[in-house]
C-alpha cells in the first residue's frame, strides 16, 4: 500500500465579499493513511472532500504539507496525480470525449502512443468492465450508472497506486451504487472514499469523521461511524 501523509495541514478559502476575507475549510490536521481503503464520512460542507482534494493535488494546503510516497503533491503535483486517480461525483465532469471509446483511449494517451493499439487497448479496459457493447456510444446517451463505470473505468486504465473516489455513488440509484460501491471496495489499490453511505464505510478498514473542518474520529469504521450516527442524533 502506498502512504499518504498530511503533515499540519491547514486549508483556507477566500469569500469575496463576505464578512471575513478568507474561512477555514479543514482546521490544522496531521494524518498518516496506510490502509487498503479508508473511508471519509461526515455532513455536506465538513470538509470531507477538501481532505480527499488534498491528496492529488486538485485542492493545495495553505500551509503544511501532503505527502504520497515522499512525493510533495505541491512540488511534485504531475507525478503525484501519475499515481493518484481521482473519481468525481459526477462523471460529466471527466467524460470529456464523444464517444465511450474515445475517452477511455484518451486516459491512455501518454501511455500507448500508437492510435491503432491505443483504440485496442481501451477496448480492452471497456471489456473488462462490461461495457464493450457501448464502445461507439455518445457518453451522453449512456445512463447514470453507465457513466459513473466509465469515469471509473477511464481512470483505473491508467493503473494508478491510489484511487480517490469523492461520493462516486450519490447519485446513483440503489442498483448502481451497489454494483459501484462493489468494485471499489473490490480494487487491489489504495481507495479513499469520501462518502455518505455509511453502509460502505463500514466495509472499510479505516474510517474518518469529519466534521465543521476538523477529524473528530479515527479508527475502526464501526466504532467512527457509531459516533457519526450519535452525533446526528442529539442534533435531530
Amino acid at each position: 500500500m502506498s502512504r499518504i501523509q498530511l503533515e499540519q495541514v491547514v486549508v483556507r478559502a477566500a469569500t469575496p465579499g463576505g464578512p471575513v476575507p478568507e474561512v477555514t475549510v479543514l482546521q490544522e490536521t496531521t494524518l498518516d493513511l496506510t490502509e487498503r481503503r479508508i473511508a471519509l464520512i461526515g455532513p455536506n460542507g465538513s470538509g470531507k472532500s477538501t481532505l480527499a482534494r488534498l491528496v492529488n493535488g486538485l485542492v493545495e494546503p495553505t500551509s503544511g504539507r501532503v505527502v504520497v510516497d515522499g512525493l510533495d503533491v505541491a512540488r511534485k503535483g504531475r507525478h503525484v496525480r501519475r499515481k493518484v486517480g481521482f473519481v468525481f461525483t459526477d462523471p460529466t465532469a471527466q467524460l470529456v470525449m464523444p464517444t465511450v471509446v474515445e475517452d477511455v483511449a484518451l486516459s491512455l494517451r501518454h501511455r500507448v502512443k500508437d492510435r491503432q493499439e491505443r483504440n485496442a487497448a481501451a477496448l480492452a479496459v471497456l471489456a473488462s468492465y462490461g461495457l464493450e457493447e457501448l464502445a461507439d456510444r455518445s457518453v451522453h446517451t449512456l445512463s447514470g450508472g453507465q457513466r459513473q463505470l466509465l469515469a471509473l473505468a477511464g481512470v483505473l486504465a491508467t493503473d494508478p497506486a491510489v484511487l480517490v473516489a469523492d461520493e462516486p455513488t450519490t447519485l446513483l440509484d440503489l442498483r448502481n451504487a451497489r454494483r459501484i460501491g462493489d468494485l471499489l471496495l473490490s480494487l487491489d489499490q489504495q481507495l479513499v472514499l469520501a462518502t455518505h453511505d455509511l453502509d460502505l464505510a463500514l466495509r472499510c478498514d479505516r474510517a474518518l469523521l469529519v466534521e465543521d473542518g476538523a477529524v473528530v474520529a479515527d479508527g475502526d469504521p464501526a466504532e467512527v461511524v457509531a459516533t457519526y450516527r450519535a452525533s446526528v442524533e442529539r442534533t435531530v
